[in-house]
């Protein structure tokens, strides 16, 4: 299968949404829709009461309006600079250019954000805005797991509609062989992806990261009432990510650039499985303690 020829810029009719370097892309729209889905989520998941047991929501309406904000700064903030330090620094060529022309860092535009970096600076917007509002910082990031992997399915989505991040050479009948006019364009005429068939890992990923752990954090959330209990969404979330993202390695190609790490580990492995590990402890810890009261919450 050819990779249908999809511009990344927006079109309204035959106009492009373009000004200069600065134009609506549909991994923007990826993002504003991820942002405002999950917004909408959070606040019908505060609503609904009898899944929160004898505890209440950990915020009001209105903080989870402010919330949403420092989220988005720290995905917007977290995801490039995670970019940066994960990748552009350990690949040679990206770290002489950016040593070179230090104001590239700026130009997301050009493409270059880290799942990663954007989780850990969600953890830092959701720390600091839970120390900011007296609320526990688990509760708190258990109402924020569940919308998570909205945002990771239009993400992936908007990756695959992008021709970017594309899985291994493959000889199976799905395969897609990544190289139309947009992407020859976009590289001095060249196929990044060379006239191969490879696996749609976009795809893959917007299924599991997206759909699957969305509907297993919402039978933890409605079914088996896990916001209960301080950090099992949390947890949940972690495990369900590490997993699915690093066995989904085995079929997504290497970034450009990136050197050969040991025992065949790739650096969405290496940062995914502490994420696993991690997890598991919260899940564990979330498990073993009784169901606690409002009365008898944690400062």
């Amino acid at each position: 299968m050819i990779f249908p020829d999809i511009d990344p810029v927006v079109h309204l009719g035959p106009l492009a949404l373009q000004l200069g370097p600065l134009a609506i892309r549909w991994y923007a729209l990826a993002y504003v829709a991820g942002i405002l889905l999950g917004w909408r989520y959070m606040l019908r998941l505060i609503r609904d009461e009898p899944i929160w047991g004898q505890r209440k929501p950990p915020a009001t309406a209105l903080q989870i309006d402010d919330l949403v904000l420092w989220i988005t700064l720290g995905i917007i903030l977290g995801g490039r600079i995670g970019y940066i330090l994960f990748y552009m620094m350990i690949n040679p060529d990206q770290r002489a250019g950016l040593m070179a022309h230090p104001l590239e860092a700026f130009k997301i535009w050009e493409g270059g954000m880290s799942f990663h970096g954007g989780f850990l600076g969600v953890c830092a917007a959701v720390l600091l805005f839970a120390r900011r509002n007296r609320i526990d910082i688990l509760r708190l990031g258990d109402l924020v797991a569940p919308v998570a992997p909205i945002g990771l399915f239009f993400g992936r989505i908007a990756n695959f509609i992008n021709g970017e991040l594309w899985g291994r050479v493959t000889d199976h009948p799905f395969g897609i062989i990544f190289c139309n006019k947009t992407i020859q364009l976009a590289n001095g005429g060249r196929c990044p992806a060379g006239p191969y068939p490879r696996h749609p890992s976009q795809l893959y990923e917007a299924a599991l990261e997206g759909a699957v752990l969305f509907l297993i954090l919402w039978v933890a959330a409605h079914k088996l009432k896990w916001l209960e209990r301080r950090g099992a969404l949390v947890g949940t979330f972690l495990i369900g990510y590490g997993l699915f993202r690093a066995s989904l390695e085995n079929v997504r190609n290497p970034d450009i650039g990136m050197p050969a790490f040991p025992f065949g580990l790739t650096m969405g492995m290496m940062l995914s499985i502490p994420m696993f590990l991690a997890g598991v402890w919260l899940l564990w810890k979330a498990l073993r303690e009784p169901v606690a009261t409002e009365s008898h919450e944690p400062a």
